[in-house]
């Protein structure tokens, strides 16, 4: 679901050039249960913070967009919903990587039956974390999906829907139990019109960056001078390769769905390199991924201790050597190849990119992308004001 088209031309007789349109996207889990994803966002927070002198900047403060699946939308509702006072985020990055760390197998796996599924249901945790914050608390443009067995369809959570029609808001605790939901789960709208039966979006999308893309070339009220990838900068994070030779994968139904995931994240991530074309030697598209056979260390951690518990600290480790990886760029139909950067370099990179537009944005030199005008007040739970700026370029 996208917003509206409306023909927006609050520019017109103004010289201005557009601005990039900054998209984060994060992965499903993958083979770190989303601990990849969120130590690349930690590493990036933290250069940020570093690059522009401003030590309380957050990632939020540097994108207009993010999508994320499964673990990934679970990253984004932390680092992308405001907070009880201030308006600032709920998390830091470095305070979602340890959220995540300790979290993360029991989104990822089914809980314990009896007491014990009751005190682990992922639920009870986005409760404790969000509140009664919905979609229209996030502070930008937010994409989530999970898959609706209802109509039998993909459903995604969108802000600007949110913002626009009341059936349209959830509360994020449902938009992340939904998102990570390894059996169906029923939720229903703030208003109780809406409902949908929901599992996991890590089926239906397990790589939503394309889904992001589609939303801002097709919104033309928040984004009306984006007219292609060249007006686009796009981080998209992944959360590490299965390993089809972990184990016996003919044993587990949900192992196919696994590397199924992981052949369509590949084969998005193929397509935009494809689509951005040359515009990509430009930084216009950035893909952080670990690669290898870390399956069977993964394997030997997660077996150590209890599988419906936290992981073990050493995939915190792992994810770290996987930013420490050379880089991989994927060529639609052929393969993928080893880039002379690390991801971690690759990180500095983006981090420089979007200073950069940080800093253009703040001279009055390109038009700022258009945030959704909200005319709802915020939830109850929190006292900072909605976002109500308009299509202006900042002076």
């Amino acid at each position: 679901m996208v917003a509206g088209k409306e023909n927006v031309k609050p520019f017109s007789g103004r010289n201005l050039s557009s601005g990039k349109v900054r998209v984060l996207s994060i992965d499903d889990g993958g083979s770190t249960d989303g601990v990849l994803a969120a130590k690349s966002l930690a590493h990036l927070e933290a250069i940020l913070r570093r690059k522009s002198g401003d030590q309380t900047a957050s990632v939020a403060d540097f994108f207009d967009v993010v999508a994320g699946s499964g673990a990934g939308g679970v990253l984004a509702g932390l680092l992308f919903t405001r907070g009880k006072t201030g308006g600032r985020p709920v998390f830091t990055a470095e305070e979602a990587l340890a959220f995540i760390a300790k979290n993360g197998r029991r989104f990822s796996l089914s809980s314990p039956a009896g007491v014990l599924r009751r005190v682990f249901r992922p639920s009870n945790v986005f409760k404790k974390v969000f509140g009664g914050s919905t979609l229209r608390d996030t502070t930008k443009a937010v994409l989530i999906p999970c898959y609706d067995l209802t109509t039998g369809a993909p459903f995604l959570f969108s802000r600007a829907d949110a913002l626009k029609m009341d059936g349209c808001d959830f509360r994020m605790a449902d938009v992340c139990g939904a998102t990570v939901a390894d059996r169906e789960v029923e939720i229903k709208s703030v208003d109780g019109k809406k409902r949908i039966t929901a599992v996991g979006g890590g089926v239906t999308m397990n790589n939503p960056t394309a889904a992001a893309i589609t939303h801002v070339l097709n919104n033309k009220h928040e984004f009306p001078l984006c007219n292609g990838v060249e007006d686009l900068l796009v981080v998209s994070l992944g959360n590490g390769e299965s390993d089809p030779g972990t184990g016996n994968i003919m044993a587990s139904p949900a192992s196919f769905v696994t590397i199924a995931g992981d052949g369509a994240a590949d084969m998005v991530d193929q397509a935009l390199s494809l689509a951005f074309g040359q515009a990509r030697s430009k930084t216009n598209y950035i893909r952080i991924q670990g690669h290898g056979s870390f399956g069977k260390r993964l394997q030997r951690l997660h077996s150590s201790r209890d599988r419906k518990t936290a992981p073990a600290p050493g995939s915190s480790d792992i994810a770290e050597e996987m930013l420490r990886q050379k880089n991989v760029e994927s060529v639609l139909f052929r393969g993928k190849k080893l880039a002379a950067t690390t991801n971690l370099e690759k990180l500095e990179g983006v981090a420089d990119e979007l200073i950069k537009e940080q800093e253009r944005r703040k001279s009055g030199a390109v038009v700022y992308p258009v945030p959704f005008v909200n005319p709802f007040p915020p939830s109850p739970r929190i006292s900072s004001s909605a976002t109500t700026l308009s299509p202006i370029a900042l002076s």
